[in-house]
């Protein structure tokens, strides 16, 4: 039951993201977009987590940009 628990992505209790958010965040950090900065497509964050940090298609990620 506990390999289940771990292996589901579940929202953290310390901020309450799951492991998707955390991967857009950071990506998006590391690839210098931030809000003091030009307009970026929402394509190009994708295309950096989708090819760094999250190889699972882009339709996740896409859906956790909506939803966040």
């Amino acid at each position: 039951a506990m390999s289940v628990i771990v292996g589901r992505a579940l929202p953290e209790v310390r901020d309450g993201l799951k492991p998707v958010h955390r991967r857009v965040l950071y990506a998006m950090l590391d690839s210098g977009f931030r809000p003091d900065r030009s307009h970026a497509k929402s394509a190009r964050s994708v295309a950096e987590t989708m090819g760094n940090y999250h190889p699972h298609g882009d339709a996740s990620i896409y859906d956790t940009l909506v939803r966040m």
